[in-house]
């Protein structure tokens, strides 16, 4: 995929979002240009529920940023246990694609 596709593309990258078709209702992730059902091309875009864990994050220096945590069990997070953020893979386009990093956190390792 070339960079200006990426750019037009990238909010559904950040988003896990699929498509819904307006034809035969079916759901598909990841997106496509046509139905892969119905071959229709009249699709709308369609959210999906995520299972993994987000918090707002205080940073020390005053703003909040939501985001993933990682590296911890649901159980194991409190309001206002400290964290560190971390930079993680997200994707990975093609043999000889470009990486895309992200920002996540996971519990300050002790250590």
């Amino acid at each position: 995929m070339d960079l200006a596709r990426y750019h037009r593309l990238r909010a559904a990258y950040y988003r896990l979002e699929g498509q819904r078709c307006l034809a035969c209702e079916t759901v598909q992730f990841p997106s496509r240009p046509a139905c892969r059902r119905c071959r229709a091309r009249a699709l709308e875009p369609c959210g999906f529920s995520a299972p993994y864990l987000v918090a707002l994050v205080a940073l020390e220096e005053g703003p909040r940023v939501a985001a993933q945590l990682t590296d911890v069990d649901a159980g194991d997070v409190t309001i206002g246990m400290p964290v560190e953020m971390v930079t993680r893979r997200i994707q990975e386009r093609g043999p000889h694609g470009y990486l895309v990093y992200g920002y996540k956190f996971r519990p300050v390792l002790n250590g």
